[in-house]
């Protein structure tokens, strides 16, 4: 049995530990209100635009001029991999990486075999891994999440869709945590491009049919609409994993100050089994010795 000293000094460590847990909790608590209340209002504007998009779908197919639609031969792959800047959030970092792994290995292994395949990184956890294991890391953006706004999104999904239309890429997808709720994050790998015109007709038919009137005409509405729309999807995918990453934090710092005040309770049984044990010696020597004078 470890020594009172022992006890009583993990058992100040780990109460310092739940002062921090508990800290991080109810901070992580305060900005997932912010980022929640972000990425559900602007999901509407995201879906009616996608809405609008899907019922022009003939147009998409017939636009010649349409290059944010134009299917290519895969053999340039860019990866976007959404992460966090910091850790102590479970598992949602290492979720996020390994499915871009297991999606850059499995689907793309010709690619990756002929090093066709370059990653994006967004958030620190995600660059540091892909560094790390000798990835091609074109461009970090780990510091949009220190002020992130549409501009400096878009920014950056400007320059993705430069790259496809520029040819140095002929596949975007994005892989990140969708936000649920504050315990639920759903692990999403999407095509970002180029456009998936089949999709966005199935999207057309199982949408409310509205009969949308165009002006000033409905090819013109579709070339400045595509742009806008792809910016406002990456632009929904950080806002998304933004959002989860503070539900996963909050979830993991409210279990981990749960197992410390568990451990604490332990600590304190063992504290006072070890007192009583000790003090039970101090009497049996006490007696004995005098016992012993007697004799």
């Amino acid at each position: 049995m470890a020594s009172l000293k022992e006890i009583r000094e993990r058992k100040v460590s780990v109460a310092s530990t739940m002062q921090i847990t508990s800290a991080m909790k109810m901070v992580s608590a305060a900005k997932l209100k912010k980022a929640q209340d972000a990425i559900v209002q602007f999901r509407p504007y995201a879906n009616k635009l996608k809405e609008i998009l899907a019922s022009v779908g003939d147009s998409l197919k017939d636009d010649e001029d349409n290059q944010y639609a134009e299917q290519r031969d895969k053999e340039r792959i860019l990866l976007v991999l959404i992460t966090s800047n910091r850790g102590l959030c479970g598992a949602f970092n290492s979720n996020a990486i390994k499915a871009t792994i297991q999606r850059a290995l499995t689907r793309y292994d010709s690619q990756m075999m002929a090093r066709q395949v370059d990653f994006m990184a967004i958030g620190k956890k995600g660059a540091e891994f892909l560094r790390k294991k000798g990835y091609n890391v074109i461009f970090d953006g780990s510091e949009v999440f220190d002020d992130l706004t549409f501009d400096r999104v878009a920014t950056m999904a400007n320059m993705v869709m430069g790259l496809f239309l520029d040819k140095e890429y002929d596949h975007v997808d994005v892989i990140y945590n969708q936000f649920k709720n504050a315990g639920t994050q759903i692990l999403t790998e999407e095509q970002f491009l180029p456009i998936q015109v089949d999709e966005l007709a199935q999207n057309s038919e199982t949408a409310t049919n509205v009969d949308y009137i165009f002006e000033p005409t409905k090819e013109y509405i579709v070339q400045e609409l595509i742009p806008r729309s792809l910016k406002l999807q990456f632009y929904k995918a950080i806002l998304d994993s933004h959002a989860s990453e503070h539900g996963a934090r909050m979830t993991a710092m409210h279990k981990a100050t749960d197992n410390a005040t568990e451990l604490l309770k332990e600590l304190s049984l063992q504290f006072n089994k070890a007192r009583q044990a000790s003090i039970t010696t101090e009497i049996l020597e006490i007696v004995s010795g005098a016992e012993a004078l007697r004799g």
